[in-house]
């Protein structure tokens, strides 16, 4: 690879990681669980529900590897199923995002549950999808999925709960 060629993978690289964390920037304008927030206030939050520090640090750390997996994808775009795989993140980020907003925008639990089941099943195709094009994307894709598992299940117990 040339020197000019790594510069534009380095760039695609951090281009990747950047946006995965701009939409869940996006994400986080609707999410207020500050003291005196309705999530705070209005929710009955299940026992194990995560100290609020968790979820910023926990998603960091997750946008940042789905924009490592995004930059396997991406070189995988001249392939069919790298170009589904591409599809099906760009269908789970506007998926995430929407999320965010049905959940803390709307105040909508149940809405932002059934939304999150859709999400769950992107994810899955991603990653099995992910794992024929580029393994290592599907591997970075993991922890995510596991992630919102976990969302989807405490998300599932405030609607059981309220």
């Amino acid at each position: 690879m040339t020197e000019v060629g790594k510069v534009q993978n380095i760039l695609l690289l951090l281009g990747s990681i950047l946006l995965c964390n701009l939409i869940g920037g996006l994400g986080s304008v609707f999410t207020q669980t500050g003291a005196g927030s309705w999530y705070q206030t209005t929710l009955v939050k299940p026992w194990f529900v995560p100290p609020g520090i968790v979820f910023p640090i926990a998603w960091t750390a997750l946008f940042i590897l789905m924009g490592i997996a995004l930059w396997y994808l991406i070189r995988t775009r001249d392939e069919p199923e790298g170009r589904t795989a591409l599809l099906l993140f760009g269908t789970q980020l506007i998926l995430n995002l929407l999320w965010s907003y049905l959940f803390f925008g709307l105040q909508s639990p149940l809405f932002a549950l059934v939304e999150i089941l859709a999400l769950i099943g992107v994810l899955i195709a991603l990653v099995t999808i992910s794992f024929r094009v580029q393994k290592t994307a599907g591997y970075l894709l993991i922890p995510y999925l596991a992630w919102v598992c976990f969302a989807t299940v405490l998300n599932a117990a405030i609607v059981m709960l309220n």
